[in-house]
Protein backbone atom coordinates (compact mmCIF):
# COMPACT_ATOMS: atom_id res chain seq x y z
CA UNK A 1 0.00 0.00 0.00
CA UNK A 2 1.12 3.51 -0.81
CA UNK A 3 -0.57 6.12 1.39
CA UNK A 4 -0.21 9.88 1.15
CA UNK A 5 -1.15 11.72 4.34
CA UNK A 6 -1.65 15.47 4.16
CA UNK A 7 -3.01 18.37 6.15
CA UNK A 8 -2.07 21.64 7.73
CA UNK A 9 0.60 22.20 10.35
CA UNK A 10 -0.12 20.57 13.70
CA UNK A 11 -3.22 18.69 12.51
CA UNK A 12 -2.10 15.23 13.65
CA UNK A 13 -0.86 13.75 10.39
CA UNK A 14 2.41 12.50 11.91
CA UNK A 15 0.65 10.74 14.78
CA UNK A 16 -1.84 9.21 12.33
CA UNK A 17 0.95 8.00 10.01
CA UNK A 18 3.03 6.60 12.88
CA UNK A 19 0.06 4.71 14.36
CA UNK A 20 -0.90 3.37 10.93
CA UNK A 21 2.64 2.22 10.24
CA UNK A 22 2.85 0.47 13.61
CA UNK A 23 -0.18 -1.67 12.65
CA UNK A 24 1.06 -2.72 9.22
CA UNK A 25 3.01 -5.90 8.56
CA UNK A 26 6.42 -5.82 6.89
CA UNK A 27 9.95 -7.12 7.30
CA UNK A 28 10.87 -4.00 9.28
CA UNK A 29 9.58 -0.51 10.16
CA UNK A 30 11.66 2.38 8.95
CA UNK A 31 11.09 6.07 9.71
CA UNK A 32 12.85 8.36 7.23
CA UNK A 33 13.37 11.70 9.00
CA UNK A 34 14.08 14.55 6.57
CA UNK A 35 14.06 17.59 8.85
CA UNK A 36 17.28 19.53 9.13
CA UNK A 37 17.44 20.40 12.83
CA UNK A 38 18.55 24.02 13.02
CA UNK A 39 16.78 25.59 16.01
CA UNK A 40 15.02 24.88 19.31
CA UNK A 41 11.61 24.54 17.65
CA UNK A 42 12.94 21.84 15.31
CA UNK A 43 14.62 20.08 18.23
CA UNK A 44 11.31 20.05 20.14
CA UNK A 45 9.45 18.67 17.11
CA UNK A 46 12.02 15.89 16.67
CA UNK A 47 11.83 15.04 20.38
CA UNK A 48 8.01 14.92 20.22
CA UNK A 49 8.03 12.69 17.12
CA UNK A 50 10.56 10.30 18.70
CA UNK A 51 8.38 10.02 21.82
CA UNK A 52 5.26 9.41 19.69
CA UNK A 53 6.79 6.43 17.93
CA UNK A 54 8.70 5.02 20.92
CA UNK A 55 8.03 1.31 21.25
CA UNK A 56 6.48 1.01 17.78
CA UNK A 57 9.54 -0.74 16.33
CA UNK A 58 10.69 1.99 13.95
CA UNK A 59 14.34 2.23 12.97
CA UNK A 60 15.00 5.92 12.32
CA UNK A 61 17.15 7.01 9.39
CA UNK A 62 18.09 10.69 9.38
CA UNK A 63 18.05 11.67 5.73
CA UNK A 64 17.84 15.42 5.05
CA UNK A 65 19.25 14.95 1.52
CA UNK A 66 19.32 12.19 -1.10
CA UNK A 67 16.52 9.78 -0.17
CA UNK A 68 18.17 7.03 -2.22
CA UNK A 69 21.00 6.96 0.33
CA UNK A 70 18.53 5.64 2.95
CA UNK A 71 18.87 1.88 2.61
CA UNK A 72 15.48 0.30 3.16
CA UNK A 73 15.04 -3.48 3.23
CA UNK A 74 12.60 -4.85 0.64
CA UNK A 75 9.20 -5.60 2.17
CA UNK A 76 9.54 -2.93 4.86
CA UNK A 77 6.98 -0.51 6.18
CA UNK A 78 8.48 2.91 5.41
CA UNK A 79 7.21 6.21 6.79
CA UNK A 80 8.65 9.28 5.05
CA UNK A 81 8.39 12.41 7.23
CA UNK A 82 8.06 14.63 5.17
CA UNK A 83 7.86 15.78 1.53
CA UNK A 84 8.09 19.57 2.17
CA UNK A 85 11.30 19.13 4.19
CA UNK A 86 13.07 16.91 1.67
CA UNK A 87 12.08 19.18 -1.21
CA UNK A 88 13.27 22.32 0.62
CA UNK A 89 16.53 20.62 1.55
CA UNK A 90 17.13 19.41 -2.00
CA UNK A 91 16.28 22.81 -3.47
CA UNK A 92 18.13 25.07 -1.03
CA UNK A 93 20.92 23.09 0.68
CA UNK A 94 24.44 22.83 -0.77
CA UNK A 95 24.69 19.54 -2.66
CA UNK A 96 20.93 19.31 -3.06
CA UNK A 97 19.20 18.08 -6.20
CA UNK A 98 15.40 18.00 -6.23
CA UNK A 99 15.52 15.78 -9.31
CA UNK A 100 16.53 12.77 -7.25
CA UNK A 101 13.37 12.70 -5.07
CA UNK A 102 11.05 10.99 -7.56
CA UNK A 103 13.46 8.17 -8.52
CA UNK A 104 14.02 7.35 -4.84
CA UNK A 105 10.27 7.31 -4.17
CA UNK A 106 9.65 5.16 -7.27
CA UNK A 107 12.18 2.64 -5.99
CA UNK A 108 10.51 2.48 -2.58
CA UNK A 109 7.07 2.25 -4.20
CA UNK A 110 8.22 -0.93 -5.93
CA UNK A 111 10.06 -2.56 -3.03
CA UNK A 112 8.30 -1.57 0.22
CA UNK A 113 5.43 -3.57 1.63
CA UNK A 114 3.86 -0.26 2.68
CA UNK A 115 5.00 3.29 1.99
CA UNK A 116 3.45 6.06 4.09
CA UNK A 117 4.30 9.55 2.88
CA UNK A 118 3.54 12.64 4.97
CA UNK A 119 3.18 16.02 3.28
CA UNK A 120 1.74 19.42 4.15
CA UNK A 121 -0.96 21.64 2.77
CA UNK A 122 0.90 24.92 2.35
CA UNK A 123 -1.34 26.35 -0.34
CA UNK A 124 -4.37 27.60 1.60
CA UNK A 125 -3.24 30.93 2.98
CA UNK A 126 -3.83 32.94 -0.21
CA UNK A 127 -0.61 34.87 0.20
CA UNK A 128 1.54 35.76 -2.81
CA UNK A 129 5.16 35.08 -1.88
CA UNK A 130 8.45 36.01 -3.50
CA UNK A 131 9.43 34.19 -6.72
CA UNK A 132 11.69 31.60 -5.05
CA UNK A 133 9.05 30.64 -2.47
CA UNK A 134 6.42 30.44 -5.22
CA UNK A 135 8.73 28.13 -7.20
CA UNK A 136 9.14 25.92 -4.12
CA UNK A 137 5.36 25.80 -3.64
CA UNK A 138 4.80 25.01 -7.33
CA UNK A 139 7.28 22.14 -7.17
CA UNK A 140 5.74 20.87 -3.93
CA UNK A 141 2.29 20.92 -5.55
CA UNK A 142 3.65 18.95 -8.53
CA UNK A 143 5.37 16.43 -6.27
CA UNK A 144 2.27 16.00 -4.10
CA UNK A 145 0.11 15.46 -7.21
CA UNK A 146 2.62 12.96 -8.61
CA UNK A 147 2.59 10.97 -5.34
CA UNK A 148 -1.21 11.18 -5.03
CA UNK A 149 -1.63 9.77 -8.54
CA UNK A 150 0.41 6.70 -7.54
CA UNK A 151 -1.01 6.30 -4.03
CA UNK A 152 -3.62 3.72 -3.12
CA UNK A 153 -5.01 6.15 -0.59
CA UNK A 154 -4.78 9.87 0.09
CA UNK A 155 -5.94 11.01 3.52
CA UNK A 156 -6.26 14.56 4.74
CA UNK A 157 -6.21 15.24 8.47
CA UNK A 158 -8.64 18.01 9.35
CA UNK A 159 -8.62 19.01 13.02
CA UNK A 160 -6.95 15.61 13.69
CA UNK A 161 -9.78 13.75 11.93
CA UNK A 162 -8.87 11.61 8.89
CA UNK A 163 -10.84 12.35 5.74
CA UNK A 164 -10.50 10.02 2.73
CA UNK A 165 -9.61 11.92 -0.43
CA UNK A 166 -8.71 8.86 -2.52
CA UNK A 167 -9.20 5.15 -1.85
CA UNK A 168 -10.21 3.53 1.38
CA UNK A 169 -9.43 5.29 4.61
CA UNK A 170 -6.49 3.47 6.25
CA UNK A 171 -7.47 3.93 9.90
CA UNK A 172 -4.67 4.24 12.41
Amino acid sequence: MIALITGGSGCGKSVYAEQLGARLMGTARCYIATMRVCDAEAENRVRRHRAQRAGAGYATIECPLDLASARVAPGSVVLLEDVPNILANEMFEPGGDAGRIRPALESWMETCAHLLIVTNDVFSDGVRYDALTMEYMRRLAELNAWIAARADSVTELVFSLPVAIKGALPCA
